[in-house]
């Protein structure tokens, strides 16, 4: 029996890299053949998740954190000459000494991108998600300007919301981020107020990590699906084929794991391959139907020790094992 552990990450818990090695711990311990495949969408461990199935070598550098704290940033130079640059490296949530969305700022991510610009002659993939932000990339239109015209950007979504109202960057991400109503409805004047960016405003994805993704639109960048774009780069289609078990998930099972996330697309390609695939979260929102669902049962201090008891678990009953 051969099973992929294509977890996503677990949001300041476990990075994708981190909660497939627990997983596929497990899934050996209870007998089965474990492959190591994490997967991601433009989130945090985008970047991890490309180097671990593609030849490239890191840089790093110091940058702006997103409440100006200096933070080092790392980036990817891929073997082909293109880079790859994760917004959650420079911006993240993670990485911000408290949740202030009117003054978090993009700055960051534009020199983090100016810096792997300068080593890499190929495409930019900039990773989208897990920020700290909701400033439409104000901060990064005004580090990058027009050093980057004519470059090639594409920037890998975690999401499909456009920028602006009930479904946009502020309304929806706003609270993940500590908005208030009342901040909501300043962020969301202030992207509506962003002249540059109104012609992307309704583009699929244009919302995703705080409108950034509209700002990059707005540098000439195409966005894309992350999920779709992450899966094809490490060949997950391809290893579901070949599997008999897909253990997948993400800290909050919602809504949005299916509007864009990589586990929503995990399953989605389980079910055109007709492979079995098992969805856990570490919270369970939502549970769709038609889907095989797990929730970890401990808290989030305790997840890998869960993920590991998770795939020992499937694997024995899998194989028949008591």
């Amino acid at each position: 029996m051969l099973a992929l552990a294509s977890p996503a990450s677990l949001k300041s818990v476990l990075k994708p890299v981190e909660a497939a090695l627990a997983l596929a711990a497990g899934l050996r311990e209870g007998g089965a053949e474990a492959l190591e495949l994490p997967v991601a969408d433009g989130g945090e461990g985008t970047a991890e998740v490309i180097a671990s199935a593609r030849e490239g070598r890191w840089g790093e550098t110091e940058v702006t954190g997103p409440l100006g704290e200096p933070v080092r940033a790392r980036y990817l130079v891929l073997e082909d000459g293109s880079g790859v640059v994760e917004a959650a490296e420079a911006i993240g949530l993670r990485l911000a000494s408290r949740l202030d969305p009117l003054a978090a700022s993009s700055r960051g991510l534009g020199q983090l991108m100016l810096v792997a610009a300068a080593e890499v002659a190929g495409p930019i993939l900039v990773g989208l998600g897990d920020t700290a932000t909701v400033d439409g990339g104000a901060g990064l239109l005004e580090v990058v300007g027009d050093a980057l015209r004519g470059r090639t950007l594409r920037a890998a979504c975690d999401v499909r919301n456009p920028l602006l109202g009930e479904r946009g960057a502020a309304r929806v991400f706003g609270p993940q981020k500590g908005a208030t109503p009342e901040m909501v409805d300043e962020l969301e004047r202030r992207l509506a107020a962003m002249q540059q960016l109104r012609p992307y405003a309704e583009l699929p994805g244009a919302g995703a990590a705080g409108g950034i993704a509209a700002a990059l639109a707005a540098l000439g960048a195409e966005l894309l699906s992350g999920a779709e774009l992450v899966l094809e780069q490490v060949g997950f289609r391809d290893a579901a084929r070949a599997a008999d078990l897909v253990i997948t998930g993400e800290g909050v099972v919602d809504r949005s794991t299916f509007e864009g996330k990589a586990p929503g697309e995990v399953v989605r390609v389980c079910a055109e391959e007709g492979v079995r695939c098992v969805l856990f979260g570490g919270r369970l929102v939502e549970r769709p139907d038609g889907v095989e669902i797990y929730e970890l049962p401990s808290g989030p201090g305790r997840a890998a020790d869960d993920l590991v008891e998770l795939g020992r678990t499937l694997a024995r009953a899998e194989l028949g094992v008591a």
